[in-house]
């Protein structure tokens, strides 16, 4: 197993990024908002978990490690594989995804792109005592994004969740006026929360 990959951010793309390490490139597959928190030129650290199929092998980077260790517990519920445990932390954070399950939220599980009411259910059911407790003070928040890279980000980050180019392109415009809102404040867009605002508005489509 690779625990973690450390080394130069040599490139970005919406759905991850290749990290240069002892002259080799790695691929890892991120959430938008790990890639956020990378700048290409720039040393990085993620923890990683390596997912073998007969196919592929596909390396899974998170921001922290306890991003990680949920990444890996999510999965040993039924029906959840790597790309759905990657879905909901791209959806919701950690912490969140322990309150959720810990107080039978369903509402919040089927925000996530490939869960219904049943799959929440058996979430719940299956993962309630095996994520643990909501930690004090919680993991550092997301990285902002570039104000000039939110939109790919987010419409890459909407097609690697599952919907269409046509549905992302909607889930963008329903962001946009949240992130002007953030650019003319002088901050830079989030795209963790535009992602949240991308999904509420495709689910009500």
């Amino acid at each position: 197993m690779i625990a973690f990959v450390a080394g130069r951010v040599a490139a970005l793309a919406p759905d991850g990024a290749v990290v240069e390490v002892g002259g080799v490139g790695l691929s890892v597959s991120c959430t938008p908002t790990t890639i956020a928190g990378l700048r290409i030129g720039e040393s990085a650290h993620l923890p990683t978990s390596l997912v073998v199929r007969e196919d592929s092998l596909t390396l899974y980077g998170f921001a922290d490690e306890d991003e990680r260790v949920v990444f890996e517990l999510l999965q040993t519920a039924s029906g959840v594989g790597p790309r759905l445990a990657q879905a909901m932390l791209a959806v919701h954070g950690p912490d969140a995804l322990r309150q959720a399950v810990a107080t039978e939220d369903l509402a919040t599980l089927t925000q996530v792109p490939g869960i219904g009411r049943k799959g929440a259910q058996r979430i719940v059911l299956e993962l309630r005592d095996r994520l643990g407790a909501v930690r004090r003070g919680g993991s550092p928040g997301p990285a902002p994004a570039l104000a000039g890279g939110w939109r790919d980000q987010l419409h890459g980050a909407l097609v690697g969740l599952g919907w269409s180019a046509r549905e992302a392109d909607e889930g963008v415009a329903a962001a946009a006026p949240t992130a002007d809102e953030a650019v003319a404040a002088g901050d830079q867009p989030d795209v963790a929360a535009l992602l949240k605002v991308a999904l509420r508005s495709l689910s009500r489509t």
